[in-house]
């Protein structure tokens, strides 16, 4: 029997998913920052508008919805979920202002790629959008990859069982330390040092390849932050074509691969257990899958005869390649190359390497590595089942930060997300094989959208149908939360409706 949400549900959920707008308003200042920098007035005046909103909302639900209550595990799904959607409307609200969408769906389309690290983009002359709009677009994918509840539960949550709740709900698969909100400023501390960093080196280039300083700075805070996001955005239309330089190429790569390395595995690198890159299961996976996966593409673009020289073959191969299996979505090439110039196995090569992705609790999406690995393991040992006596007795050990036994409830686990994502990228192939889209191109922009990775064969337009940028808005919002949570609030909506009340 499943029982009707209390009044108490309510305010749990409304005041900590208002706790969340606060800290959403609090990044808007940024992009108002940048504006009053540039002296752009009328982006300045979008952002505020979007910040008043923002504010007032959040207030709402704070006062009305004030409880002293710590959230449970399925309030905690709920308020995450919720508030990525609440999140990509008022994100949307300044990029539909600037005048650069052709409808407020589209703007929307935009602040859920952002969010949830995609990359896939519907903004209208790119190159004409002002500077702090064309920041706000950066902005989001590092704080969705960062995640949008560790702000909340970093600033603004006291109670460790909430917050543990938030961020298992946000698909952090493990604490980095054993205190969660610890975890959570790890996480942030992480990422800030690997964004100072990054935007250090990366100036230099642009500087040195011909860009003014102040727009090489400009471009390098665009671009660290989507890199190490794994997002895919950048501040000119033609994406890292626009730079057409191995150095800035090279150095990109570097930082999407840190992205797409688990937040954990930074952590012991950082305190002096640099041994688990090498000894862990994922990274190897991750490692062994991308050499596999380049040299079969390499393959089919040899076959080709696509890029005639070795070098150039080279570097198109793997930045695409390497950019699609971390779920960056930077490209080199425009889109349509894909399907017309890299053939059937070079293009299926990057869908699969899409579909895999990065590593579990990193910025990167796709099914991830670690759940690759354990497949593999299970799949190991049912083998050896079949061909060793009955009596024979042995345990699957691996190591993932520490030594692990591999158990039934886990390969269950691991398999029935990897499920879910396999039939979220069949439905979007459907769906757009539905609007006319051929086979190839819909399983190509399907994967993409679902494993958060951003690159596209063309489908991805501001004429594509209006249904199918839903349903790609959906499935960047289920690819991103990993299900569990979107689930739970589907639950309590069905809880809402068809619930039985409590009998006192």
């Amino acid at each position: 029997m499943i029982l009707k949400q209390t009044l108490n549900d309510f305010k749990i959920i409304g005041y900590y998913l208002g706790k969340i707008l606060i800290g959403l308003s609090i990044t808007m200042f940024l992009p108002v920052i940048t504006g009053l920098s540039f002296g752009e007035v009328n982006p300045v005046l979008d952002f505020m508008i979007a910040i008043l909103a923002t504010l007032i909302i959040s207030s709402i639900l704070t006062t009305t919805c004030f409880t002293k209550k710590d959230l449970s595990m399925a309030h905690g799904m709920v308020v995450v979920s919720s508030s990525w959607l609440v999140a990509t409307a008022l994100s949307a609200i300044a990029f539909y202002l600037s005048g650069h969408y052709n409808s407020f769906l589209d703007a929307c389309f935009e602040a859920m790629s952002g969010l949830t690290t995609t990359g896939l983009t519907l903004v209208q002359d790119l190159d004409h959008l002002s500077k702090a709009h064309n920041l706000w677009r950066h902005v989001g994918p590092f704080i969705g990859g960062q995640g949008i509840a560790v702000v909340a539960i970093l600033f603004f949550m006291k109670g460790s069982a909430g917050a543990f709740r938030m961020y298992v709900g946000e698909a952090r698969d493990e604490k980095l330390l054993p205190n969660v909100i610890h975890s959570a400023r790890s996480i942030w501390i992480i990422g800030i040092c690997y964004l100072i960093a990054g935007i250090a080196i990366l100036s230099a280039v642009g500087y040195y390849i011909g860009i003014k300083p102040a727009n090489a700075f400009f471009h390098a805070i665009c671009i660290v932050m989507c890199a190490f996001d794994t997002g895919g955005f950048a501040p000119q239309s033609q994406n890292m074509l626009y730079y057409h330089n191995s150095v800035f190429e090279f150095v990109s790569i570097i930082i999407f691969i840190l992205g797409a390395l688990n937040f954990n595995l930074h952590y012991q690198a950082w305190v002096g257990n640099r041994k688990e890159i090498f000894k862990n299961i994922e990274t190897r996976a991750f490692f062994v899958s991308v050499i596999l996966t380049f040299f079969i593409t390499m393959i089919g673009l040899n076959q080709l005869k696509v890029y005639p020289q070795a070098m150039t073959l080279f570097r198109k191969g793997f930045f695409q390649l390497i950019s699609g299996h971390t779920t960056t979505g930077y490209m080199t090439i425009y889109p349509r190359q894909f399907i017309s110039e890299w053939g059937g196995v070079g293009t299926f090569v990057i869908i699969c390497a899409m579909a895999m992705g990065g590593c579990i609790c990193s910025t990167a999406g796709g099914i991830k590595m670690f759940r690759i690995a354990v497949l593999y393991k299970a799949l190991r040992e049912d083998s050896k089942k079949l061909l060793l006596p009955r009596s024979a007795v042995f345990i699957q050990k691996f190591h993932h930060i520490k030594d692990m036994f591999l158990n039934d409830k886990q390969v269950k686990a691991v398999g029935l997300i990897t499920i879910s994502y396999l039939a979220l990228y069949l439905i979007g192939t459907i769906a757009a094989m539905a609007f006319g889209y051929p086979l190839l191109d819909s399983l190509f922009e399907s994967t993409s959208a679902a494993g958060n990775v951003g690159l596209s064969c063309g489908i991805t337009d501001v004429g594509m149908p209006a249904a199918l940028k839903i349903i790609y808005i959906i499935q960047m919002w289920l690819g991103r939360l990993e299900f569990m949570s979107v689930f739970a609030l589907l639950g309590f909506l069905i809880a809402i409706i068809k619930g039985k009340n409590v009998k006192k």
